[in-house]
């Protein structure tokens, strides 16, 4: 994609040589042509990047060249990079909904315990799928933040393996109460390192999906995590309300 950029505090040639350096130190720009005479930078990039870290490139807020967009909209442009990146997620979360949704209707009438149920054995099944396929890379990767893992790292492993006997055991209906203690508990422990490296912003590789698909670590990850609580304390609230 290719953006041009108005870009003040040029003054000869030698600040337009600088600035296009600057840039090009970004590894996802690829060409940079810059004019002190029309004030703009058109810049070639592989992905977008946001107006605060082309500053950054070029010295930061008190530099004296100062970049904004002209011919785009950075707000529309962010979400779009948010949904590039996101979207495996956002295309699982959406077909686990839509079949689920549709067993409901099928059926005739919309009962919130099992929809809960078949939309956690989806999650589960799923997610572990994706572990499974490269179960090392995983656990390297949840090793990274999780605050067991941190510890054991043969936790990493035995968690894919946690998932998948949830996800088998919400479809079998196995031992509801059961089933939906771990789950709380599991995820529980898991999102205090999701939580952890997200308010401390560090920039690591989420392990929701395995090693398959490089997703940074996020809010979008800490939602997934409090979902599947709030499921689980839902079902066991409903269940114990039954009983």
């Amino acid at each position: 994609m290719t953006h041009t950029y108005q870009l003040t505090g040029m003054t000869c040639s030698s600040c337009e040589a600088k600035v296009k350096s600057n840039l090009l130190s970004l590894p996802e720009i690829s060409s940079v042509e810059v004019s002190k005479n029309t004030n703009t930078a058109t810049v070639t990039m592989t992905k977008h990047i946001a107006i605060d870290k082309l500053q950054e490139a070029m010295g930061g807020a008190n530099s004296q060249y100062q970049i904004s967009a002209i011919h785009h909209n950075e707000v529309t442009e962010q979400a779009k990079r948010w949904f590039e990146i996101y979207k495996p997620i956002l295309l699982i979360f959406g077909y686990i909904l839509v079949i689920t949704l549709t067993i409901q209707f099928v059926n005739g009438s919309f009962s919130l315990m099992q929809w809960m149920q078949h939309f956690m054995a989806g999650f589960f099944l799923v997610f572990s799928f994706f572990k499974m396929l490269n179960l090392s890379g995983f656990a390297e990767s949840y090793a990274m933040y999780d605050i067991v893992a941190m510890r054991f790292k043969t936790w990493g492993y035995a968690y894919a393996f946690i998932e998948l006997g949830l996800g088998i055991s919400y479809v079998a209906n196995f031992q509801p109460y059961l089933t939906n203690i771990v789950t709380l508990i599991v995820m529980s422990i898991s999102i205090v390192g999701v939580l952890q490296s997200v308010l401390n912003k560090k920039k690591i590789q989420c392990a929701c999906l395995g090693a398959v698909f490089n997703l940074p670590m996020s809010t979008v990850t800490i939602i997934e995590d409090a979902l599947m609580i709030a499921m689980s304390a839902t079902m066991l609230l409903i269940m114990y309300a039954a009983s």
